[in-house]
This record gives C-alpha cells, structure tokens and sequence, in this order.
C-alpha cells in the first residue's frame, strides 16, 4: 500500500482532489437526512396509528424496527466501509436507506411500513462513514472544526425532524415524512457520487462473518428485550431469555473476536482509553437524548389542568426544542476549535457537565415554559460540545484504518443508550401514575435518573488522554512496523 493508505491522506499529486467545503456540504446533507428520519416519525405516531387502525403496542414498532436495524448494520457496515472503501459503501448505505423511505411512502399498511423503517434503520452507517471520510479528504488541522460544524448539522436535524413533523402531517400527509427525505437522499447520492473520490485508505483482513452473527444476535435480543420489556413484563420469559440470549451471544463475541485475524469489533481498540470512556459518554448521553425526546413533549403537550403540564400543542412543543437546535449548531463548531487547541477531553467534560446541570435544571424547576426552555436550551449546548467532541477523541486515538469502525462503535453506543434510557423513563413514568396520565412524580425521578447517568459518565470522561490532537506524521515514509500497526496490507 502508499503511504497515503498508511497516514489516512490523500497522495501529493493525486488525480482528484476534493473541494472541503463541497465534501462537508454532501456529507452534512447526507447525515441530517437520517437525523431528520429518527425525529420525524414520533411526533406523528398518533396520526399514523389512527389512519392504520394500529394499537400502541403495535405501533411503537415503527421505533423498535428501526433502532434493531441501525445497532446491527451501524458496526459492520462501518467495518466494510474501512476494509472497501468509504465512499463506496456510503453510497451503498444511501441506496438502502433511500429503499426504505420509497417503502415506507407507499405504505398502506402496518407491515409494510415497519419494513421501510427496517430499511432507513440500516442506513445508520451514514454518520460514522461520513466522520471517516472528513478524516480522509480534509486537511488534518481542518478535521476538528469540520467534525464540528457536522455534528452541528446531524443535530440540527434531528430537531428540525421534530420541528417539521406536525406542519407535514397537518398540511399534506403522513406518507410525505419519507418521500421528502427520500428527494434528499437522492440529491446527496448523486453528489457524493461525483463530488467526493474514493479514499486510498484501507484495513487489510477478510469478513469476519463469525463475529457479524454474534454480534447481530447479542444486539436483537438486548434491544428487543429493552424495547419489548414494557409491554410484555420485564420478568416475562420471553424478555428473560431475550436478556439471557444477548449475553450468551455477546459473550461468545468477544472470545470470538480475541481469536481471529480481522475482527468485526477490535477488542483491543474498544478497550484503548481513548475509545471505552467515549463509549461510556455515548450510552450516557443516549439515555439523556432519547430521555429528552420522551420527557419533554410528553410535559409541554400534558393538559394544564394536571397542575405540571403546560397544555402545548404537538407544532409549539416542537418549536420549544428550537433553541436546543440552534444551541447545537452554535456550540458543536466551538467544540471543534476548542479540540484544536485543547484536545477533545476539555470540551467533551464541560459538554457533560452542562447536559447534566439542565436535567438537575429541569428535575427542580418544571412549572413553567421559560423554565423549561432554559433546561432544554442547555442541553442543546451540552449536546453540541459533546457529541463533537467524541468523535474528535476517537479520531485523535484510532489508527486511520479504524476510523470507520470506532466511530461506528460510538454511534451503536448511543443507540443502546437512547433505547435502555426509554425503557427505563417509560417504566418509571407509567410506575408513578394512578391516572391516565404520568404524575408529577414520574418526571421528576427520570430527569434525576438522566442527570446520574450523566454525573457518571463525567468520571469516565476524566480518563480520556488529554492533550491536542496528534496530527499524523507526513515527513517521512512508514516503515514496515508503523504499517502492521496501522493494519495496512503492504501488498
């Protein structure tokens, strides 16, 4: 391999070069597109179950479909995109994601629709291929900000997905929550296609189809269990065993991948510091974001008349969560200068240290609608320079090789947090209600449990290696150590 295969840049002299700013634009647009498709079908739930006669518990799978879908093709679609190439298994992605959203429009029945969502589900690799590619294009001292501005944009999605559902579905449909993603999908498609080279950048070793199974059945079970638990008992023996059968098949994962050549999952680099606190703060601020996503519409949309709810409607609860939006775009660019300079351990700590404050914010004080747009507000910031900053600290202490599939790990990290902080918050809200609605109570304890989680994860954070990014070294050629380490095939 050249020695671009080996520091993860492109060659001097190259016949193609990427534009930054277009590589940045293409992958933003990419990225908010599958951001827009986690938001934008909850708000809508309601009007979607009605229009197809469906039952809450059967509805809810249009949510569970897709987080089982996103855990397993995330990490094994990272690893392929490292081993062949990212740009071309991001378009790959985009086609299957693009799939499921012409799948989910046409619906016209419970069955097919969760099928669609299955598919966008897959497409989850969009965001740690798109991390992996800014590493590749962009110039090193340019990478920090650009994972910023991008994990901007990626949150500014998702709050635009909650923002718009309620004008879509009350203008025109529910079946035009997908085909404007799908309109987008194409266009970045087609853009990545021609506007971004293909990286040299690759990771030696074979399919580790062994690993992809166990890894593939460890996450179905645990997530299903935790999606299902609610409904269906968490001592039931189905959930049991659900339980029993992630941790049998998770287990036999790592005996697994400590043996072979070229493991799906490296353990050894998920055990590297720089890597489990990350994976800690992305379970903590999974549970915290999809706690939010739970907690704060259900208590702005609850009647005034309980005492606590601030009688809302679906379109203002979705604008209370704009300034979390904007906070977002403002503060993820600031923690990428901040990484330039600082490394990523400061803005990361300070980012969880600020999500954790507006739960204790909100835990105290959620009477009023300023005192809720304050908390959420904060966490928009906390989210921002956090959710930049984690992916910067994987970047600055993964071999170029891996890119793709340690921030795959992250990304699968939050997925397993945001459905265990579901299953817990539901428990607790639907545990402390006598009525048809949660009390008080419910919320009070869910926004403590979030702020613990995350007073938690700020101990972890503590450990991440401190110090600037350590930019790779261009002046001179690797040797045949620096290639076996970075796992580059010198064939």
């Amino acid at each position: 391999m050249t020695t671009a295969a080996a520091t993860g840049h492109r060659p001097l002299g190259s016949a193609r070069h990427a534009n930054p700013a277009l590589v940045l634009g293409l992958l933003a647009l990419a990225g908010m597109v599958f951001a827009m498709l986690q938001s934008l079908v909850a708000p809508a739930l309601p009007v979607i179950a009605a229009e197809l006669d469906a039952s809450t518990a059967d509805i809810s799978w249009l949510v569970t479909a897709y987080l089982l879908a996103a855990a397993v093709a995330t990490p094994i679609a990272g690893r392929l995109g490292d081993m062949f190439g990212k740009r071309k298994v991001l378009l790959i992605v985009l086609g299957v994601l693009a799939a499921g959203s012409l799948v989910a429009a046409l619906a016209e029945n419970l069955a097919t629709l969760v099928a669609g969502r299955v598919l966008q589900g897959a497409g989850g690799a969009v965001l740690p291929l798109a991390f992996g590619i800014v590493r590749d294009e962009l110039p090193p001292k340019r990478v920090g900000v650009a994972v910023g501005l991008l994990s901007a944009l990626l949150g500014a999605g998702g709050g635009l997905g909650a923002v718009l559902a309620g004008p879509i579905v009350g203008t025109l449909n529910w079946h035009w929550l997908f085909w404007f993603p799908l309109i987008a999908i194409a266009l970045a498609g087609v853009g990545i296609m021609f506007g971004i080279p293909e990286s040299p950048v690759r990771a030696r070793g074979r399919i580790d189809v062994p690993g992809a199974l166990l890894l593939s059945a460890g996450l179905v079970c645990l997530l299903l269990a935790l999606s299902e638990g609610g409904t269906w008992g968490w001592t039931d023996g189905l959930t049991l065993g659900l339980f029993g059968g992630a941790a049998a098949a998770l287990t036999a994962l790592v005996a697994v991948e400590l043996r072979v050549a070229s493991p799906l999952v490296d353990m050894r680099m998920v055990l590297s510091r720089g890597v489990w606190t990350t994976s800690v703060a992305g379970i903590a601020f999974g549970v915290a974001t999809f706690g939010s996503f739970l907690l704060v519409p259900l208590l702005l949309q609850l009647p005034a008349d309980t005492g606590y709810g601030l009688g809302k409607s679906v379109g203002e609860a979705g604008l209370f969560l704009l300034p979390s939006t904007v906070a977002m775009v403002v503060f993820a660019p600031l923690s990428g200068v901040l990484d330039r300079f600082l490394g990523a351990r400061l803005p990361l700590a300070l980012g969880t240290v600020l999500a954790a404050a507006s739960f204790v914010l909100l835990a105290v004080a959620h009477e009023a609608a300023w005192q809720v747009l304050i908390g959420v507000t904060l966490m928009g910031v906390g989210i921002g320079l956090a959710s930049a900053a984690m992916t910067n600290a994987i970047l600055a202490n993964v071999a170029p090789t891996q890119t793709s599939a340690a921030t795959s790990l992250n990304t699968l990290a939050r997925t397993v947090g945001g459905s265990i902080g579901t299953a817990v918050i539901a428990a607790v809200l639907s545990a402390d209600t006598g009525q048809q609605v949660p009390a008080e109570s419910g919320f009070t304890v869910s926004f403590w449990i979030c702020a613990g989680i995350l007073a938690v994860a700020f101990f972890a954070v503590l450990l991440l290696p401190a110090g600037r990014r350590r930019l790779p070294v261009r002046a001179r050629e690797p040797g045949p150590r620096d290639l076996a380490e970075a796992g580059v095939d010198r064939s």
